[in-house]
């Protein structure tokens, strides 16, 4: 799954059968849109050479730092963000960088702190406001959070997460059709995510659109299979349809891929018959 978190939305029974939604498009800021390649410990080694060559330059530090991110190594990435900002005070991409880091250590006010950072000096700055938008959400701030999502959007922004997560609020506020464009903008912006797959599949079901809902499913999978969600979600067209044994054979692969996910235990139960 895209991003470095996957975190599950349970949404309310439709038809008597319940639906999960992906509930990612990445937790924010600049590190997700940086390419996986710029994490392996060869590019790292590259970066270093670099700052040893200048050590005074900041984003050589900034660029780094994202690096040390992507690979996990956030003590790392923290220390190389704070000296892009010693070097630079006015560095507001890498402002952006650190708050994101600082919500994978935990420290969920020192991320606010420098997403607000960030915006008070690019207030135009749409990655910001995404990566705040995600602080808001999962504090459960969700008219804070669309509020973000709508000022990047208003920017516009092209990064397909503002869209992407503005349709799952909108998806949990029952409002179906605003969500199905959101989601159909956000696969524009990046047809190969699986996750905007899986939120519009969700409320084409919402909409008793079963056959645009399972052709999303398909896609999601067959972009990633690997995704637990996408498994369950499938399969759950299926027992919609009375097909139990193709429904059972998608639940047990998305158990296989998650054995806590539980949709996809209680949809197996529900499907062989325990």
């Amino acid at each position: 799954m895209a991003g470095w978190r996957r975190h599950t939305l349970a949404l309310a029974m439709i038809a008597v059968l319940p639906l999960a939604a992906c509930q990612t498009g990445g937790p924010g800021g600049e590190i997700t849109s940086i390419d996986t390649a710029q994490g392996s410990d060869e590019n790292i080694a590259s970066l270093t050479a670099v700052i040893n060559r200048n050590q005074n330059d900041p984003e050589a530090y900034n660029v780094r730092g994202s690096a040390y991110g992507r690979a996990g190594k956030y003590r790392e990435a923290l220390r190389d963000f704070d000296k892009a900002l010693q070097l630079k005070p006015d560095f507001y991409q890498a402002y952006a960088n650190r708050a994101l880091i600082h919500r994978y250590l935990g420290d969920q006010a020192a991320a606010l702190a420098d997403y607000n950072r960030s915006i008070q000096l690019s207030a135009s700055y749409d990655a910001a406001y995404i990566g705040r938008g995600n602080l808001y959400r999962k504090a459960g701030r969700t008219q804070d959070a669309f509020n973000d999502f709508q000022k990047a959007i208003q920017l516009d922004t092209t990064d397909p997460r503002a869209y992407h997560n503005r349709g799952l609020i909108y998806q949990q506020q029952g409002q179906h059709g605003f969500a199905i464009e959101d989601f159909s903008t956000s696969i524009s912006l990046a047809p190969d995510s699986a996750e905007p797959y899986n939120g519009r599949g969700l409320s084409y079901i919402a909409q008793n659109d079963e056959e645009n809902a399972f052709a999303d499913f398909n896609m999601a999978i067959k972009l990633d299979d690997r995704v637990a969600e996408s498994w369950a979600n499938q399969a759950l067209i299926y027992e919609r349809r009375g097909d139990k044994a193709r429904a059972a054979k998608s639940y047990a692969r998305a158990t296989q891929l998650d054995p806590n996910y539980k949709p996809a235990l209680d949809g197996l139960g529900r499907t062989r018959g325990t």
